[in-house]
């Protein structure tokens, strides 16, 4: 689905101006081009994104009751790949475990569930090593997906119409908790494994 369509018609966020290509300013007459690109940058502080900032923000100040286990993990997975920053966590090259992390060494919030910048730290990660790395490649081919949020639904057998879990976007960042959604899959369905990481 190259033009979203399936995004738009299950009402997910478009983002900031999705359907302007232009910007007046002011009184004036004089309207400048806008570009999904500089509508995505409105985007990363809020415009037409509320969940943006709070998400982010969470990433930079971290969480005394989060949880840090998929964040060491994806940063360990990362440094092995090679991607920058690759100096968060030492892995032992044998078995692949994580041997040091320095967010484990930060004074008075070494203990918290996510300790601050560790979470902006994945992202970075991320964006400098897969996203702006393979920027061609992974780059929409209709303009408006730049700024279309994502969503999520389940659904059960026998229930067709009526979903066990919906989710938007509410902004960059803001996705679909995956607890949230094994925990409103019926107990039948749920693989002994996954119900067992999620408690």
């Amino acid at each position: 689905d190259e033009a979203g369509e399936a995004g738009r018609a299950f009402a997910v966020g478009r983002g900031w101006l999705p359907d302007q290509t232009s910007l007046q300013l002011g009184g004036s007459g004089v309207a400048v081009p806008l570009s999904p690109y500089v509508k995505l940058l409105g985007m990363l502080v809020g415009l037409g994104a509320s969940g943006t900032l709070p998400s982010v923000i969470a990433g930079y100040i971290g969480n005394p009751s989060g949880v840090h286990g998929w964040i060491e993990s994806g940063l360990a997975q990362g440094a092995a790949a090679g991607r920058w920053p690759s100096n968060a966590v030492e892995v032992d090259v044998p078995s692949g475990r994580v041997s040091s992390n320095k967010f484990d060494e930060l004074p008075l919030v070494s203990g918290w569930g996510r300790r601050p910048l560790e979470l902006a730290t994945l992202r970075l990660q991320n964006m400098v090593g897969l996203s702006l790395a393979n920027w061609d490649q992974l780059k929409p081919t209709d303009d408006r997906c730049l700024t279309q949020l994502g969503g999520c639904a389940v659904y059960g057998p026998g229930q067709p119409d009526t979903p066990l879990y919906e989710w938007r976007d509410n902004g960059i960042c803001g996705v679909a908790n995956f607890a949230q959604i094994v925990k409103a899959l019926p107990p039948q369905r749920i693989p002994a494994a996954v119900a067992g990481k999620t408690a």
